[in-house]
């Protein structure tokens, strides 16, 4: 056992009732209380973010492609999906999936409810992979080239307003290009819920063929090619490809671009988890520093006399650190158990429940990866190492004549 290891173990004890063992137990409670907070506000943001992410992706895909012109209303203006440009997808790197989609508003009316809708006709390519985890009641709609479906997939707040329920004939309204209204009978396939409140209260998903035949579009025509990408793609770096090789007449666009409000959104909660992440190592960091300099006060004439006898001024810091970075550990031991014990109770007992209607979610999401452990725990511990050389310079400044005397 090293000198200043065994003097450290001697002098110094939690279980005492003294000032300087209270001011241990408190940094050891701060300590603990610092990092089981990092690594929920970690968890949680990263959970978050991811969740609501992979919704919206869900929902519009990661990069879209359209005609460029002025057109600011909810319909496109059409285009084709020809040979030329199936091959130019097939060039990108990262492009696993692409299909044709068209939105044309409309507006659902019953003997008592109505309510303005976005129905987005898809065909018989498109992928319902993310629906079908949605989906609550019925099935998704299945659709053919050749031929025009007349079911929907509707979402639980359409449902839920218009009073609707599988199997369910609906009518929507439209407005054609000679402002006359026309409606269509459709018949409930599917009730689904994503969680995104301002999609699923505009939009009901039809067989892309009724879209043309409302717009007079050829069979081949539609709005919008929605494109999916590989799990680890950037889709900024895709989609970069993706612009340049396209007609003149085309424009692509990231699920960043067409929806910004909740991608900022979602940003700022970095902003949040960093501020508060900053302000725990600060208030634990202070802590620390204030426990060594009391433990310093209060043994003052323990240093006077080890220097007294011959002991070096590095000496007597490294047992004054060996002590301090004994407490960081139990600190950090306890305040592990507690922030990875909440995060897997969590994850898989969703005992902490939110409104879904205003944060997305039913319940608070949680993401931890063994290398945010690792790097939570490894960078904290390094920087409060660091804190603690503040007040073992004290030392330095103590001298045996006036120090053994001191009380």
């Amino acid at each position: 056992m090293s000198g200043p290891k065994f003097i450290a173990d001697r002098i110094f004890s939690l279980s005492k009732e003294n000032l300087s063992s209270t001011v241990m137990r408190l940094a050891v409670t701060s300590v603990a209380l610092a990092i089981a907070v990092m690594l929920i506000s970690w968890a949680v943001v990263v959970g978050f973010k991811n969740q609501i992410r992979d919704k919206v992706l869900g929902f519009v895909a990661p990069i879209h492609v359209q005609s460029l012109d002025m057109n600011e209303s909810v319909e496109e203006t059409p285009f084709v999906l020809d040979s030329l440009l199936i091959s130019r997808l097939n060039a990108i790197e990262g492009i696993t999936h692409y299909q044709m989609v068209a939105n044309k508003a409309g507006m659902i009316k019953t003997d008592d409810e109505i309510q303005g809708v976005i129905l987005k006709g898809v065909d018989e390519n498109y992928d319902w992979s993310y629906f079908r985890k949605s989906l609550l009641e019925g099935q998704t709609p299945e659709y053919h080239a050749d031929e025009r479906s007349n079911e929907v997939l509707v979402s639980k707040v359409i449902a839920d307003k218009m009073l609707l329920g599988v199997g369910d004939d609906v009518r929507v309204w439209f407005i054609d290009k000679d402002n006359q209204a026309r409606g269509r009978k459709f018949s409930v396939s599917g009730i689904f819920e994503t969680g995104l409140h301002e999609f699923d209260e505009r939009y009901v998903f039809a067989d892309l063929n009724q879209i043309r035949k409302l717009n007079g579009w050829e069979d081949d025509e539609a709005g919008l090619l929605e494109i999916a990408l590989e799990p680890n793609a950037d889709a900024d770096q895709v989609n970069e490809k993706l612009y340049y090789s396209l007609p003149t007449d085309l424009a692509s666009y990231t699920a960043r671009e067409s929806n910004p409000q909740i991608f900022d959104w979602l940003e700022l909660l970095d902003t949040n988890v960093w501020l508060i992440m900053a302000l725990m190592l600060l208030v634990a960091g202070i802590t620390v520093i204030s426990m060594l300099l009391i433990i310093i006060i209060e043994r003052t004439s323990t240093i006077g006399l080890l220097k007294a006898m011959g002991a070096s001024n590095k000496f007597v810091r490294e047992v004054f650190l060996h002590r301090s970075l004994r407490i960081l550990l139990i600190g950090m031991l306890i305040g592990n158990i507690v922030g990875l014990g909440f995060c897997f109770l969590q994850q898989y007992t969703d005992f902490v429940k939110l409104d879904a209607a205003t944060y997305y979610l039913s319940s608070v999401p949680i993401e931890l990866h063994l290398s945010t452990v690792i790097f939570i725990n490894l960078g904290t511990f390094a920087l409060w190492v660091l804190m603690l050389l503040i007040p073992t310079s004290v030392i330095n400044r103590i001298t045996p004549t006036k120090s053994i005397r001191f009380e």
